[in-house]
C-alpha cells in the first residue's frame, strides 16, 4: 500500500470508531442527576422571571 492509501484506511478506521462511540453515548441517555439539575435550573429561571 502506498502512504496515501494507508492514511485513507487509517482515517476510515478512526471515523468508524468515532461514529460508534458517538452512537453508544447517545443511546445511554441522560443520567437522573443531570435531569434533576436541569429541572432545578429551570425552576430558578422561572422564579427570576416571575420577580421581574
Amino acid at each position: 500500500m502506498t502512504g496515501q492509501r494507508q492514511d485513507k484506511a487509517r482515517e476510515g478506521v478512526i471515523d468508524e470508531n468515532l461514529k460508534r462511540v458517538y452512537h453508544e453515548a447517545m443511546e445511554e441517555g441522560i443520567p437522573d442527576r443531570f435531569k434533576d439539575l436541569l429541572e432545578q435550573l429551570k425552576r430558578q429561571d422561572a422564579d427570576q422571571e416571575a420577580k421581574r
